[in-house]
């Protein structure tokens, strides 16, 4: 119990620390685990059993939102496919390099060896990836889905990768999974009937752990690519993103296990830290060769920049792949501790170089020109001769859209960044266009901005808000904006960004019940009773 009590709290400062210098506060987990297996604590099986749990949800939540038709375009398993040959041929050619030049963890391996040190090098973290961009709230950006894509290739590769160096065959009764598409309106049904609260998260966790990742498990199949179809599955139901969201904590919580059992589970060695460092030393072109790819598919400067930098580490999956090599005898241990400790530093290091990376990408920027002929995921749109907008068509803006329209006719435009949500908004009638607008290009290319004269920013995550009306005002923008708060603390950000008017949907949510009730019992009289006297109202 003592050493679970030193964890959480180690954990917690560690993470507070981190949070307050802006850094992510899986850095500051990472860098407990390290410490704490310093100071001897490295009793890690109960942290390792929550860490896969949280691995397995993430997964799950990634099918929830995963679109399947991007998966099979070429711009995302070509892309993948081409990278990961790149990435493997420029790892083993780095790695023979080290070798002759006398680095001694790698004296007494041969070339196959360093060709799989160089295939798990290849791989990019999807836990780190899926993390920051939803800390950021830009998981439908075009840079975000791109990179979500190309991970799910690369989780598919690493599969078949065990799956054949394993040796094990899938038992017979994985035909069996092909049929679970027959009971999937069963699942529907239930879900339409869990309601809202803890047995939606109960049916969520039940879904994700025992009918994706036991199934798999249980006829020779990976758990976590189980989890990651039965996600897929359930991904059109209309309550596939409350799912999401119900399951958000728990997962949060459980991947702090993730990252602190990366720590306490290495033994740093003085030759495993300098192979470790030199890994690190060679990510920058790693991150050179994602941009190389997605420029070739012509997307812009800022989406291939913006994924690259997303990109540029290396993955727990990289692990995985090790640590099979490494049961099958075909690695020693010292270099799956080396391959460990530079997933850590690449997570240390990607996470402020992804907090900087608008500044990165407006400094390349300058060196680099737009393809003449841009990817239809990434082509910018006219707005028309819109006066309204309104950014993020969620359930507040579906609403703010709705009043506005009412209110002045034809002139409101909603603008969304998920096209599943354009094509559901498109249906029911509403003027709306697909765009990222925390994307600085975004705003650049509006050639109408002047003509705009009120901005909603109803986005759901505070910091795209925010993110966006930074963009919006560095374009010298002239017509009034507001923006939707949950917290009291992220009112003065806004303001002092330029946004006129901020709207408290918790509190203004109060207002706004008491209002409607005043409007539907206008005709009658309210009386109020309290321990004084009965008061009156006409009403």
């Amino acid at each position: 119990m003592t050493t679970h009590i030193i964890i959480i709290l180690s954990a917690f400062i560690a993470g507070y620390v981190a949070l307050k210098l802006k850094f992510p506060p899986l850095v500051g987990f990472l860098l407990t685990g390290f410490l704490l297996h310093y100071f001897g604590i490295d009793d890690t099986t109960q942290i390792k059993q929550l860490a896969d749990l949280g691995v397995t949800l993430l997964l799950f939540t990634i099918g929830l939102k995963l679109d399947i038709k991007m998966l099979i375009g070429k711009h995302i398993w070509l892309s993948s496919l081409i990278h990961n040959l790149l990435s493997s041929l420029y790892f083993v050619a780095a790695l023979w390099a080290l070798q002759w030049m006398g680095l001694s963890i790698l004296q007494d391996l041969e070339i196959m060896q360093l060709v799989l040190i160089a295939f798990a090098l290849s791989f990019s973290s999807t836990v780190f990836a899926i993390k920051t961009l939803q800390d950021k709230g830009v998981m439908n950006a075009v840079y975000g889905s791109l990179a979500i894509g190309v991970l799910v290739m690369q989780d598919i590769f690493a599969v078949v990768f065990m799956t054949v160096s394993s040796g094990k065959i899938p038992e017979v009764w994985a035909l069996l999974l092909f049929t679970l598409p027959l009971i999937r309106p069963l699942f529907f049904r239930i879900l339409d009937t869990v309601e809202h609260g803890e047995m939606l998260v109960l049916f969520g966790v039940f879904m994700a752990l025992v009918v994706g990742a036991g199934l798999f498990s249980i006829v020779g199949l990976k758990a976590d690519l189980g989890a990651l179809v039965m996600g897929v599955m359930m991904s059109s139901h209309k309550k596939a993103s409350e799912l999401s969201k119900a399951l958000f904590n728990i997962k949060e919580l459980l991947l702090v296990c993730f990252f602190l059992d990366i720590g306490l589970t290495a033994s740093v060695t003085l030759n495993a830290l300098l192979f470790a460092i030199a890994l690190v030393i060679l990510l920058p072109i790693k991150g050179w060769l994602y941009f190389q790819v997605f420029d070739r598919f012509n997307f812009r400067v800022r989406t291939s920049v913006f994924g690259s930098l997303m990109l540029m580490n290396y993955s727990e999956f990289g692990l995985i792949v090790g640590g099979l090599a490494y049961k099958m005898g075909w690695l020693p241990g010292e270099m799956l501790v080396s391959i460990a400790i530079a997933v850590s530093l690449s997570f240390l290091i990607s996470a402020p170089i992804n907090n900087w990376s608008n500044e990165v990408y407006l400094g390349l920027s300058q060196f680099k020109s737009e393809s003449s002929r841009l990817n239809t995921m990434d082509k910018m749109i006219d707005i028309g001769k819109a006066k309204v907008l309104v950014v993020g068509m969620g359930r507040i803006g579906s609403g703010v859209y709705d009043e506005m329209q009412k209110q002045f006719g034809d002139v409101v435009l909603g603008i969304e960044v998920n096209d599943h949500t354009v094509d559901k908004q498109k249906t029911e009638g509403r003027n709306v266009i697909q765009g990222d607008a925390v994307d600085s290009d975004f705003w650049e290319r509006l050639k109408s901005l002047n003509n705009i004269t009120l901005i909603f920013f109803a986005m759901p995550h505070h910091h795209a808000n925010e993110l966006g009306a930074k963009q919006l005002y560095k374009q010298n923008f002239k017509g009034m904006s507001t923006a939707i708060v949950e917290y009291a603390d992220q009112v003065a950000p806004l303001k002092e960004i330029g946004v006129n008017a901020v709207f408290n949907v918790y509190r203004e949510a109060g207002k706004g019940f008491a209002l409607h009730a005043i409007e539907e019992f206008q005709p009658q009289k309210l009386v109020v009773n309290n321990p004084n006297k009965k008061i009156s109202i006409s009403l």
